[in-house]
């Protein structure tokens, strides 16, 4: 899987919290459709019987699709499935331990909230970092705020990929005009949304126009 910059400039987080009557699967097909360039499957409560059988299934439909796809913070699924990669947070495994489980072929993500803390994944073999949460969100509890300051200063200071993460949508992604990052990673303004495909599109369109300022 071909994987660079502009594979994260719609980065789709999964969240099984507004499945109502659609599948994991059917969300995730439905936001490929409306122009997603990069999936993480993101699973916090699942068995590994059914995260394994999900993991599998989104796996081809991102193949299908000509898009990376990786696990969020369980490593040994990423490589039992032989998923693209992983994205780590900073109280999983430490970024150097997971390349080298994983080799040096598969993409490793990791998220960051300061300067330190990104140089020290992009030392150990990072091939992107997440910053956020840049704007207040609902989606992750544990989601410490990452001021735009902060996340210039990130962008300035490492050679990989930035993309911001959290509380981003429609109506303030182009507040991040400027700040040095790819891309956006988003959960609720995609699978939160009534029509998935159609917010999907929408946010590409207003994420190109950001990224070309």
């Amino acid at each position: 899987m071909k994987f660079d910059k502009k594979s994260l400039l719609l980065y789709a987080v999964t969240d099984r919290s507004w499945l109502g009557t659609d599948t994991l699967a059917k969300q995730v097909e439905m936001a490929l459709k409306g122009g997603a360039t990069f999936v993480q499957l993101r699973e916090k409560h699942l068995d590994h019987d059914a995260f394994l059988a999900e993991a599998l299934e989104v796996k081809a439909l991102c193949k299908k699709f000509s898009v990376p796809f990786v696990i969020n913070d369980n490593v040994a699924l990423a490589k039992e499935i032989d998923a693209d990669g992983v994205h780590v947070g900073q109280s999983d495994m430490e970024t150097g331990s997971v390349r080298e489980f994983l080799g040096s072929g598969k993409i490793v993500g990791v998220s960051a909230q300061t300067v330190e803390q990104a140089l020290l994944a992009q030392a150990r073999g990072a091939d992107y970092l997440g910053v956020g949460a840049v704007f207040p969100t609902g989606s992750k509890d544990d989601a410490e705020d990452v001021g735009i300051d902060t996340l210039k200063a990130i962008c300035a200071a490492v050679n990989i990929p930035v993309i911001a993460i959290g509380g981003i949508g429609p109506q303030n992604v182009a507040k991040l005009n400027g700040s040095g990052v790819c891309g956006i990673a988003v959960i609720s303004a995609i699978f939160a949304q009534q029509d998935i495909t159609a917010a999907t599109k929408q946010l590409r369109t207003l994420t190109e126009r950001m990224t070309e300022q």
